[in-house]
């Protein structure tokens, strides 16, 4: 009777601890999830940013500052693959960076 108790309390105990650590998984996974939807959205905002350069090389482009903490950089690369201003009539690539916690994404556009 003893054993059997024993027994039975050490699956339940396994099978809770493989629960938790399941659940947990799926949290860190949705957590994830959250953070890569941001530097994808903060990626968004920089070719944006570089269009809004390329088309408007005399103003003064918006400011690249986000409430979330996200954030972008941008390099503009003419048709020989050297880095130009995104000002630059020659540029032919707007590659942006994306960043939120520790996940980058990156977007390009060929013009």
């Amino acid at each position: 009777m003893l054993m059997s108790v024993l027994t039975i309390g050490a699956v339940m105990l396994g099978a809770t601890a493989i629960a938790g650590f399941l659940v947990l998984y799926q949290i860190r996974m949705s957590t994830n999830a959250s953070d890569s939807a941001k530097a994808i959205f903060a990626a968004d905002a920089g070719i944006e940013w570089g269009i809004y350069s390329f088309t408007r090389p005399t103003s003064t482009p918006p400011s690249t500052s986000f409430t979330n903490g996200a954030s972008f950089s941008v390099i503009c690369k003419d048709a020989s693959g050297n880095t130009v201003q995104c000002t630059n009539a020659s540029t032919s690539l707007i590659r942006a960076s994306g960043y939120y916690g520790s996940i980058t994404r990156v977007f390009e556009l060929n013009l």
